[in-house]
């Protein structure tokens, strides 16, 4: 069997970011830290750390006086950092800087007077925390209908943000309807959207030209991962969302002689070498990697942990 590997795959830089705040805050300032919600969506990652000395929290509330708090990649509203604040918890924010920018855009759209239209999906926790930056209505749309649902004006100034998590692809439609239905419409710059997303897309793409069935190795409750899924569904592969190899089916790689593999953005490799030993313990294979783009983004660490060095086994 020839097993062909998506090129760009797993961790992105948020997510290394992310899970790096959280190792050296461990080794710096001792266990326990305490995050609030999945430092990233990956049960293997979180439960790395919590063997280290996180402890995981979705409340404020559950966190101890004065213990090092860490904010999740995912971004947080801002009642949650004025409840920090307030009870002065010293604070790691693990936000990616690509969320964090769109939190900043929606903040523009508004002070200059528009309403503002957040394409993404209700409940994920970048979503909440993005609705709760931005001061003022932020009005979620999900699909087409929805955009047709919205109680404004056609002549209304309005603007538009997008869930990181989505790429281009994903929310052209969308925003091809709120063209059509506003005339005072702004937007970011394709350019801006998550290069990640982007790039995992576009590779699991690719892949599926290649193979007869494509393994995603990610967790349930990881929007991108699953996204990556139903892609190679999309394009008529069958195509699987898996954890680690422990959940690999053989009935799924009946008459398959190519399998392709790929990673959501917060799944570590270690897992995708589970996947392909398992495989392996089914008969004899050859991996290769599939040429794509190369990623070399880094995102700065919080000052204070700059300097700290930790021997990741993530």
């Amino acid at each position: 069997m020839q097993i062909l590997l998506a090129q760009p795959r797993g961790f992105c830089a948020g997510v290394v970011r992310a899970i790096d705040i959280v190792e050296r805050a461990l080794e710096k300032y001792g266990p326990p830290v305490y995050v609030r919600h999945e430092i990233v969506h990956n049960k293997y990652v979180v439960e790395n750390l919590k063997a280290k000395g996180a402890i995981f929290v979705e409340d404020l509330h559950e966190v101890p006086p004065n213990a090092i708090t860490v904010f999740s990649a995912h971004g947080v509203a801002r009642s949650v950092e004025e409840e920090a604040a307030r009870r002065d918890l010293p604070v790691l924010n693990a936000t990616c800087p690509l969320v964090s920018k769109v939190h900043n855009q929606g903040k523009r759209y508004v002070a200059k007077g528009r309403r503002l239209i957040l394409i993404g999906h209700q409940g994920h926790p970048e979503v909440v925390g993005t609705m709760g930056q931005v001061p003022g209505p932020v009005h979620l749309v999900q699909s087409v209908a929805d955009v047709a649902a919205l109680d404004l004006p056609s002549d209304e100034p309005v603007a538009y943000i997008t869930q990181t998590t989505l790429s281009v692809d994903d929310t052209k439609d969308i925003i091809a309807a709120l063209e059509d239905r506003f005339a005072d419409l702004e937007g970011p710059d394709t350019r801006d959207i998550c290069y990640a997303t982007q790039n995992r897309q576009s590779s699991v793409r690719d892949l599926s030209k290649l193979v007869d069935v494509i393994l995603v190795v990610g967790a349930t409750n990881s929007s991108n991962s699953n996204r990556l899924r139903e892609i190679g569904t999309e394009v008529g592969v069958p195509s699987y969302l898996i954890a680690d190899g422990s959940e690999l089916n053989p009935l799924w790689l009946k008459g398959a002689r190519t399998v392709g593999i790929t990673a959501g953005a917060s799944a570590p490799e270690i897992l995708v070498d589970d996947v392909i030993d398992a495989l392996r313990r089914i008969g004899p294979v050859t991996v290769s990697v599939v040429p794509g783009r190369e990623e070399n983004i880094e995102f700065r660490l919080p000052a204070e942990l700059a300097s700290v060095r930790t021997a990741s086994h993530l």
